[in-house]
């Protein structure tokens, strides 16, 4: 089962970057897309996949089930991923006292 998050970046991206950390501290499986390391016909076809997504083909564009979201917008990312039933709970660590 492919997972309901895709996440096209940019290696050079801090909010791409920024967007992927936010989905790890939440669990959320994604599937990345990192254009910058592809060529030939697999970049022609992933361009022309992303630029129906977002035509002005700016990083990241986020697919969450059939939501779009263009950039790091924390709060549109947890509404879709709620909408999608996909888990929002940031996993924190449990200290405990020696």
């Amino acid at each position: 089962m492919s997972a309901k998050v895709k996440i096209y970046t940019l290696s050079t991206c801090s909010h791409c970057t920024q967007a992927k950390d936010f989905l790890d501290e939440r669990k959320v499986a994604y599937d990345p897309v990192s254009v910058d390391f592809m060529s030939g016909d697999e970049r022609t076809q992933v361009l022309d996949t992303l630029r129906k997504l977002n035509p002005a083909i700016t990083f990241p564009t986020i697919v969450i089930g059939e939501k779009v979201i263009v950039g790091f917008r924390r709060e549109e990312i947890e509404a879709a991923l709620k909408e999608a039933n996909l888990g929002t709970e940031v996993q924190t660590p449990t200290w405990q006292q020696p």
